[in-house]
């Protein structure tokens, strides 16, 4: 017995009519007509009252149509889910990243642990805050979020209480202006009280911008700025520093090319350097099920 023979009888019962039937199904009355008949062989009983027009179901077929409805609505759910389970499967997943990260951290990351054919970057991450991740991961917009982190303690308004974490690389945010004409550092931390220095900043409500005000308020030497510009992206920031309207601090991965050449120099000595850690975090109830596979391989995998 196949399901097609279970589909043309439930299609047989609505139409009352073998040749509708057979037009529905897109085959001809004589092979319509001989699938009913096999059914009813099958089944050893009459199922169709051929002597009634429109035609009627006997009290056999009555039940059985009830058991043909219920066999292939199980067949197409299970087709659903299978098919689901399929995309599932082969679904890439998603991380969301920092414009800097996403740049100069997550290619040799991907590289190390061969994940190019798995793992697909999410675009449009790239200028979220901190907070914004973790809303992400929250509602499945993305699987993973690579964030920076900071080594210190520094209060932060996100709730991690339903992720975890893999501590993946390192960081450290330098500061860095364009240079004199000298090749000195055209703003040299810390400054002056009445000649703050020009900085151009991260945004406000961002986590790097945290870090780094919590780090110079540790510090035991005052440091006198002026924020000019709030940005979101360190691309930005890098910009508008080498054009030489101010001081900022940038990831040395991000700052180095450009350290390298000249083009910028170092606004201060290292204990004006802010520590940060690079973290991969995911939701515990995730629904991507290629991801605890994956996790599970990091975590014996070194760093």
């Amino acid at each position: 017995m196949e399901i097609r023979w279970l589909e043309d009888f439930i299609t047989l019962a609505r139409t009352r009519h073998f040749s509708r039937a057979a037009e529905t199904q897109n085959v001809t009355q004589p092979t319509f007509s001989r699938r009913i008949k096999l059914l009813e062989e099958e089944m050893g009983v009459t199922l169709v009252d051929r002597q009634t027009l429109p035609l009627t179901l006997t009290p056999a077929g009555e039940e059985f149509l009830r058991l043909c409805e219920q066999i292939t609505e199980r067949v197409r759910l299970t087709r659903e889910r299978i098919g689901q389970i399929a995309d599932n499967q082969t679904r890439r997943i998603v991380i969301a990243a920092p414009q800097s990260a996403l740049s100069y951290i997550l290619p040799g990351w991907l590289d190390q642990h061969r994940l190019q054919q798995r793992v697909e970057p999410y675009l449009r991450a790239t200028s979220w805050l901190l907070a914004d991740y973790f809303q992400a991961l929250d509602r499945d917009e993305c699987d993973l979020a690579l964030c920076y982190w900071p080594r210190q303690r520094v209060s932060l308004d996100v709730d991690t209480s339903g992720f975890e974490y893999l501590p993946i690389d390192t960081e450290i945010l330098v500061p860095v202006c364009a240079p004199d004409d000298s090749g000195q550092p055209r703003f040299a931390l810390p400054g002056q009280r009445r000649q703050p220095l020009p900085c151009i900043a991260y945004h406000p409500r961002g986590l790097i911008q945290k870090v780094i005000e919590a780090h110079l308020m540790r510090l035991t030497q005052p440091c006198y700025l002026s924020t000019l510009n709030e940005n979101v992206q360190t691309a930005n920031i890098k910009e508008l520093v080498i054009q030489g309207y101010g001081l900022g601090w940038l990831p040395q991965r991000v700052a180095q090319r450009a350290l390298d050449s000249g083009e910028l120099v170092r606004a201060g000595p290292a204990r004006w350097n802010v520590p940060l850690e690079v973290r991969l975090y995911r939701r515990r109830a995730h629904r991507h099920p290629g991801l605890d596979e994956l996790w599970q391989q990091l975590q014996e995998t070194p760093s």
